[in-house]
Formats: C-alpha cells, sequence, structure tokens
C-alpha cells in the first residue's frame, strides 16, 4: 500500500522553500510580472539575447531579495513595517488649550 505524508501544518502559515506567508505572494507576483515583461520586449522585437539576460538578471535580483526580506523580517515583520509608516508620527491639534476640555454643540437642530 502507497504511503501518503500527512499534512501536520493545520492552523500554520503556508511555506515554500523557507519563504513564508506575504513573501510567496511577492516571488509569485514578482515572477509573474517579470514573465509578462520579457514577452512583451520580445514581442517588441528586442534582440533575443538581451530579454534572455534581462530576464535572468531580473529573476536572480527577485528571488535575492524575496529571501533577504524573509530573513531579516521575518514571517509578520513586513506588514509590520507597513503598518509603522501608515501611522502619522504624531497628531497636530490646532485648537486653543482651553477649549480641549470644554464641552461643545455640533450640529444639533432645535
Amino acid at each position: 500500500m502507497a504511503e501518503f505524508n500527512v499534512n501536520k501544518g493545520i492552523g500554520r502559515s503556508p511555506e515554500f522553500k523557507g519563504l513564508k506567508s506575504q513573501y510567496l505572494f511577492i516571488f509569485a507576483g514578482g515572477l509573474l510580472a517579470l514573465f509578462v515583461i520579457f514577452v512583451v520586449m520580445y514581442m517588441a522585437g528586442i534582440d533575443q539575447w538581451v530579454c534572455i539576460g534581462f530576464g535572468v538578471v531580473s529573476a536572480s535580483v527577485l528571488v535575492w531579495g524575496t529571501f533577504r526580506m524573509n530573513s531579516k523580517y521575518g514571517e509578520w515583520g513586513l506588514m509590520k513595517l507597513h503598518a509603522l509608516r501608515s501611522h502619522p508620527r504624531y497628531i497636530i491639534s490646532r485648537r486653543k488649550f482651553l477649549r480641549l476640555f470644554s464641552p461643545t454643540i455640533k450640529n444639533r437642530k432645535a
């Protein structure tokens, strides 16, 4: 009888060759985009070796960059970095200090 490995990763994030969670999507999307750019360049009439060289160099940079971000930021670190950059550093309030503590009536209809 054939033996199959049981998936024991229930509740864990997906992983492929060390890449975890969002880095898989970055990697797959980047390779798909590079393939589309390669095809467009080839169809536009650019020399075949230039297209191949561009594809190899770009794919190498993509693989290196994705694995480097994976090791540097970890599974959730890239999302935390993005959240940190989207929050304001400080909040500016241009109201007078005493007005902040006084009750205000807004949009009251009689």
